[in-house]
């Protein structure tokens, strides 16, 4: 595994897609939270809270994730290495969990800069530090969790096709109907327990829990079945495809 692993980071930052895709996410949230007028916008908003990264990110996160993963197994078969890889003696879980952990590593790695931002609403604050600590720190480890989940989503897509674009487009409407296809299908239901359950099913009531400084062990169950399922789907389809 570490050697999928290693091998697949090298190519991220031997070309510029890591160094593109890294800049393109901090500098959409930097124009959010500091410069274009709005709700998200820090300075305007006369609070000391970094509340709009986390409103942003997760919409932001369905085009970085699955920018990143889009080539983990598409590229192979493109390039026609694909072959090359499957024929080596190495456990099929081994190149699907090498190349899911290189790709959350390249988004996390994304994300590790945006910490600047509270310790710079920390440094504004009156007093100086006065910011909550708590739903800061649990709405920057449900965003880890947040990406675990569409970096898996993205293995599997790159995994069903031999497309980059269709594989971008496929994780895009996946993760997006995992984020909020459940929240709107609540709106079909009267019944209190269904609504409690379609909710339960998406995403999106987990990464709000966890924003609210909340680390429920549910929550974290959650993302960790729904990123193993993903990739459990994904190393079927390599198994099919033997």
């Amino acid at each position: 595994m570490l050697s999928i692993l290693n091998k697949e980071l090298r190519s991220f930052f031997s070309n510029a897609t890591g160094y593109v895709v890294i800049a393109i996410f901090l500098i959409l949230t930097g124009l959010f939270l500091w410069v274009i007028p709005g709700q998200f916008n820090i300075p305007d908003s006369g609070y000391a809270n970094v509340d709009g990264l986390f409103h942003i990110a997760p919409w932001l996160f369905l085009f970085l994730c699955p920018a990143v993963s889009m080539r983990l197994f598409a590229e192979e078969k493109q390039t026609g290495t694909w072959e090359l890889l499957i024929t080596k003696p190495i456990r099929k879980w081994s190149i699907v969990l090498g190349k899911y952990f290189a790709g959350w590593i390249l988004v996390l790695l994304s994300l590790l800069p945006t910490l600047i931002y509270y310790f710079s609403v920390s440094y504004m604050a009156e007093p100086l530090g006065n910011v909550d600590s708590g739903a800061f720190w649990g709405s920057f480890l449900g965003l880890v969790f947040l990406s675990a989940v569409y970096v898996a989503i993205g293995t599997f897509a790159s995994a069903v096709s031999s497309n980059q674009i269709i594989a971008f487009v496929v994780a895009v409407v996946v993760s997006f109907f995992m984020l909020y296809g459940f929240e709107l299908l609540t709106g079909f239901f009267k019944s209190g327990s269904t609504i409690q359950t379609l909710g339960a099913l998406g995403i999106q009531s987990h990464y709000q829990s966890m924003s609210r400084g909340v680390i429920d062990s549910r929550d974290i169950a959650y993302f960790f079945l729904v990123s193993l399922t993903f990739l459990f789907f994904t190393k079927n389809i390599i198994n099919k495809k033997l």
